[in-house]
């Protein structure tokens, strides 16, 4: 079953209900959790169930008409064996304490969510919110991933990271195809902190846009958010991510990716063009999607200011603090001549 139907969830329902109608040892069904809402005065689940279509999110792409909508989170869990779950991260307790206790004990989940828990504390991936919640195996999906190129079914890539080599390959099994390339590595927290962490990179790329800087601005924003990236994961986790993950497609293509195309990068040049805050920006150009790069921002910071290391972090603290703290975008450039050279992904030496 899929939980969740925003953009990326009814695409990687088009993908899974074409792939189970060809693997025998998998039900032919796919159930996919709608949110109940209005649509042009039709529910969006009676649209999903008879146009085989979600008009609000992907519009333009039919569904496999194996892919049915349900409105009750529960249901869709009931006697399913796996469980995608690709809901905005803020979102994810909730739904996950609305099916506790109602997944099987030997089903597997693996989230496509593309967001992160940094608190003073530290970090909390999505798969380990979901095993907590669930005591069940938990792998992750990201990479170069626009929803929209993949519904269109342009080549693409991206990377599944999960501890289990057998059940690696049920997962590729039900996402591969010939458009949408799947690789498998075993850092499934490293494919999740990528996947988080470029958004914020994004945001940054988004206000060079604004100003109408250019590309070599744009290349050199890209490169300090790709090595903060590295430093943060470096410091916040030491050994655990694996620095080869940062050169699969949850790593350098995605941050590339989204740096050019995609929602953080597209609000935070309307951010610099307009004037506007960026929860305004959201309501008003997102159509019910969720800006993650802003939430993980903040995130960030606080994780970063009440360790004492902002200043190891200048791109991260200045894309903060323009937009949270009404700083000029210009001042994205404030101490960015940082000496990454020593940085491995080992206990750090910046401290």
């Amino acid at each position: 079953c899929i939980l969740g139907s925003g953009n990326w969830g009814s695409t990687a329902a088009r993908i899974i209900g074409s792939n189970v109608a060809k693997l025998p040892d998998f039900d032919d069904t796919v159930k996919i959790w709608v949110f109940d809402e209005i649509v042009n005065g039709k529910k969006l689940i009676d649209i999903i169930n008879t146009e085989h279509e979600n008009v609000k999110y992907l519009p333009g792409h039919k569904l496999p008409t194996n892919v049915v909508a349900v409105p009750d989170a529960a249901d869709a869990v009931k006697d399913a064996t796996h469980i995608v779950v690709v809901i905005p991260h803020q979102y994810i307790q909730n739904l996950l304490d609305s099916i506790h206790g109602r997944v099987l004990p030997n089903a597997r989940a693996i989230s496509l969510i593309k967001g992160i828990a940094i608190s003073n504390h530290g970090m909390t991936t999505m798969t380990q919110i979901i095993h907590r919640t669930l005591a069940i195996p938990v792998a992750s999906l990201s990479g170069a991933n626009i929803a929209n190129e993949i519904a269109e079914e342009k080549y693409c890539e991206t990377t599944i990271g999960c501890s289990d080599p057998e059940e690696a390959i049920v997962w590729r099994s039900l996402f591969n195809t010939p458009y949408f390339q799947v690789n498998c590595v075993s850092d499934v927290i490293g494919v999740e902190f990528c996947g988080a962490l470029k958004n914020v990179v994004a945001v940054g790329a988004g206000f060079i846009d604004g100003m109408g800087l250019g590309n070599n601005t744009k290349a050199a924003i890209i490169r300090i958010g790709f090595l903060e990236m590295r430093r943060l994961a470096m410091h916040i986790s030491g050994a655990r991510i694996q620095d080869a993950t940062f050169m699969e497609s949850c790593g350098l293509a995605d941050v590339i990716t989204t740096c050019y195309g995609g929602r953080n990068r597209r609000l935070a040049e309307e951010f610099v063009l307009t004037g506007k805050p960026m929860p305004q920006l959201e309501q008003d150009l997102l159509n019910g999607q969720k800006l993650q790069g802003y939430l993980t921002a903040g995130e960030v910071h606080s994780y970063i200011d009440s360790s004492g290391i902002t200043d190891h972090f200048p791109l991260f603290t200045n894309i903060y603090s323009i937009c949270y703290q009404g700083k000029a975008p210009r001042t994205i450039f404030d101490g960015l001549n940082v000496d990454f050279s020593r940085d491995t992904l080992t206990p750090s030496p910046m401290l």
